[in-house]
């Protein structure tokens, strides 16, 4: 969250469609580039027009943002019938959404900053798909000449 509010206008190129965490700002104290999405450029334009603080997420008041309103996040997980969430849940949620659409592990560690590969590991089971195409290359009649009734097979 600290990371989305100290986003700066100065760290966020519309042109390359990136978005710069810098060190000082970085849970992991290293900066990193974020790839912008067609709907966060769409979002970080309008905003623009809007905004004439420094900081990218402002208020009405033009004042930055330092903490999500809890009432109003509290008011739509209860409409969507979500218990028990929390905004870091959201990042969980976002890189569920990419292995399930084929995001490779190592992509999506990268995409998200995560340091080590094991981080984004228990993401993996939401999508097996790319083992799919290994699942048959061994199977018990490849490796036997023997079939399936105990008799010996004379293609082998």
């Amino acid at each position: 969250m600290s990371e989305i509010f100290t986003l700066t206008w100065n760290n966020v190129d519309l042109v390359n469609r990136v978005a710069t965490v810098t060190n000082d700002n970085a849970k992991s104290g290293k900066a990193r580039a974020l790839l912008l999405n067609h709907d966060a450029i769409e979002l970080i334009r309008k905003l623009r027009f809007k905004n004439n603080c420094e900081f990218v997420f402002t208020r009405s008041t033009q004042k930055r943002v330092y903490d999500i309103d809890r009432r109003d996040f509290s008011d739509a997980c209860e409409l969507s019938g979500i218990e028990n969430f929390h905004f870091h849940d959201l990042r969980h949620t976002w890189a569920s959404w990419h292995v399930q659409a084929g995001t490779p592990l190592y992509t999506l560690k990268n995409l998200g900053g995560w340091e080590t590969l094991e981080m984004v590991n228990k993401y993996a089971h939401l999508n097996a798909d790319h083992m799919l195409e290994f699942a048959n290359n061994v199977t018990f009649t490849s490796q036997s000449t023997i079939d399936f009734f105990g008799t010996e097979s004379k293609t082998a």
